[in-house]
C-alpha cells in the first residue's frame, strides 16, 4: 500500500467555498473525459506530435491552468482547480488520471510550502521498502518492454569497448543508476576477445541513499558472473557521498597504469546545477581514454525562474514517459507503478522544492535535467566529442528492433549537436554521447 501525502479527500485542502457548479463541472468531467471550456481554457493549443494538450487531454489543460493560477498568487482559482483535479485524479486510474494525481500533488505541496517535507517523506519510505529483488525485477521488466535505458547501455559499452581495445587493464568508473545492469554484456565481450582478456576493475559511485545491501548483492552477483565468462575481474564501490558533487578523484583509485572510462547514465542531472562544471572538470582530471554521458531529453533547468514555463516542459517530458508506461507495460503491472512513483518524486522535486538550491528537496541529488545539445556545451568546456562508430550505430538500431513500433534513431543536427538520440513516436527522449579529453 502506498503511503500517501496527498489525501484524495477533498477536505484536506479545506474548500469549504468551492461551488456546486464546481462539483457538476468535475462530474462532468468525468462522465464526458474532456474538460468544460470554461475552465480548461489555455494558450497552448498545438496539436503536434508530444503536445499534452491534445484532444481528449483534459489533464494537461486544468494543470497548466492551475500552474498559472499559482505563479499570479490567485487562490481562489488555485483551490477551485486542484479541488477538481482532486475529484478527477487517480495513481491507478488511466494515463491522464495519473498525470492529474502525481502533478496535482506537486502543484499542491507548491502552493502549501509543503516540498521538502513531502519529497523527504516520499524518499524515506522508498528507500525503507527498497529491496534488491524488487529492483532488479523492475529494472530487468523496464529494459525487456522498453529500450528507455537499454539504449544508452548499447551505445556506451560500444564507446567503451572500442576506447579501450587492446588495453590489459581497464578500469571502469561507473556513475549511474542502473544497479549494474549495463555490464554483464560488456564482460561477456571482453570474454569473447580474440586477444588475451584484460583485467577489469569496475568502482561504482553511489551516494548513501542506495543501500549497503543492495550495492552487497550486486557485487556478489558481479563478482560471480565474471568468473563465469572468465575475466579477472575486481569490484569497488564509492558509497559514502551525500551528492555526487563530493566525489574527488582520490576516491576513485585511478592507477597511472590503468585505461580508464568514465560511465555517466543519468548521473549528471542528479548533480546541483551549479556544480556540474566542477565534476566535469573532475572526470578530466582523471585522464579517461573515454568519457560516456546518457540523458534524458529535457530541459527543467533555463527556465527555473519562471514556473510556467517549467511546469509546460516538465509536464510534457513526462506525458511522453507516462504514455510510454502506458502502452509498454499491463495495466496491473507492479513494475510500472515503481517507475510512476519515481516520477511523482522527480515531478515533486523539480515544482515544489528549493530553486534556489537546483530544484532539489533533498540534501543528495537534484532532478534538474537539461537537453543534449546543453549538456554538449558544458561538457566541451573539457572534453571533445567522440562520434560512434557506424558498427555501434548498427548495434543500437538492431535494438530497437526488438521493441515495439514507435521507436527510432536520430543522428545529430548540425555542428553544435552530438552524439544519438533516442525518439518515441517522433519526440526526442534520451541522448547518448562520449567524449575524450
Amino acid at each position: 500500500m502506498d503511503t500517501v501525502i496527498y489525501n484524495p479527500k477533498p477536505s484536506y485542502f479545506m474548500y469549504s467555498n468551492v461551488n456546486q457548479q464546481g462539483n457538476d463541472q468535475a462530474v462532468d468531467m468525468r462522465n464526458n473525459n474532456q474538460p468544460p471550456a470554461s475552465q480548461a481554457s489555455t494558450s497552448h493549443s498545438s496539436e503536434s506530435a508530444g503536445d499534452p494538450c491534445g484532444p481528449g487531454k483534459w489533464a494537461a489543460r486544468l494543470l497548466r491552468d492551475c500552474a498559472k493560477a499559482l505563479s499570479e498568487k490567485d487562490s481562489s482559482r488555485i483551490h477551485h482547480l486542484l479541488w477538481m483535479l482532486n475529484e478527477l485524479a487517480s495513481a491507478y486510474g488511466d494515463c491522464e488520471q495519473k498525470l492529474a494525481s502525481h502533478f496535482s500533488q506537486a502543484l499542491f505541496c507548491k502552493a502549501t510550502e509543503m516540498g521538502e517535507l513531502c519529497f523527504n517523506t516520499l524518499s524515506s519510505v522508498a528507500e525503507r521498502s527498497r529491496s534488491f529483488e524488487s529492483a532488479r525485477k523492475m529494472i530487468l521488466k523496464f529494459q525487456e518492454v522498453s529500450p528507455w535505458t537499454t539504449f544508452g547501455h548499447v551505445a556506451s559499452n560500444g564507446a567503451i569497448l572500442e576506447a579501450l581495445d587492446g588495453e590489459s587493464k581497464l578500469h571502469i568508473i561507473d556513475i549511474s543508476n542502473t544497479f549494474c545492469t549495463q555490464w554483464p554484456t560488456l564482460l561477456e565481450a571482453l570474454a569473447t576477445r580474440n586477444d588475451e582478456t584484460p583485467r577489469l576493475k569496475l568502482t561504482v559511485v553511489t551516494t548513501v541513499s542506495m543501500e549497503r545491501s543492495v550495492m552487497k548483492e550486486i557485487r556478489q552477483r558481479m563478482e560471480k558472473f565474471a568468473r563465469l565468462m572468465g575475466v579477472p575481474f575486481e569490484f569497488h564501490v564509492v558509497s559514502e557521498l551525500y551528492r555526487l558533487a563530493e566525489l574527488t578523484k582520490e576516491e576513485l583509485g585511478v592507477q597511472d597504469d590503468e585505461a580508464v572510462a568514465v560511465n555517466c547514465i543519468g548521473a549528471l542531472r542528479r548533480i546541483n546545477v551549479k556544480d556540474r562544471d566542477a565534476v566535469v572538470h573532475m572526470l578530466h582530471t582523471l585522464g579517461p581514454k573515454v568519457v560516456t554521458v546518457v540523458e534524458e531529453e529535457a530541459d527543467f533547468t533555463s527556465s527555473m525562474d519562471d514556473f510556467v514555463k517549467c511546469f509546460d516542459e516538465c509536464l510534457r517530458f513526462y506525458a511522453l514517459f507516462f504514455e510510454m508506461l502506458e502502452e509498454s507495460f499491463l495495466p496491473t503491472s507492479n513494475e510500472r507503478l515503481m517507475l510512476e512513483r519515481e516520477c511523482s518524486r522527480s515531478i515533486l522535486s523539480v515544482l515544489a522544492c528549493d530553486e534556489g538550491d537546483g530544484g532539489s528537496c533533498s540534501t543528495e541529488e537534484s532532478e534538474r535535467r537539461e537537453r543534449g545539445r546543453q549538456w554538449c556545451d558544458r561538457l566541451k568546456e573539457a572534453f571533445s566529442p567522440v562520434g560512434f562508430s557506424d558498427d555501434v550505430v548498427d548495434d543500437v538500431r538492431a535494438l530497437l528492433k526488438r521493441y515495439r513500433a514507435g521507436w527510432s534513431l536520430v543522428l545529430p543536427q548540425g555542428d553544435d549537436d552530438s552524439g544519438l538520440y533516442l525518439t518515441w513516436k517522433e519526440e526526442p527522449v534520451v541522448w547518448a554521447s562520449a567524449w575524450k579529453p
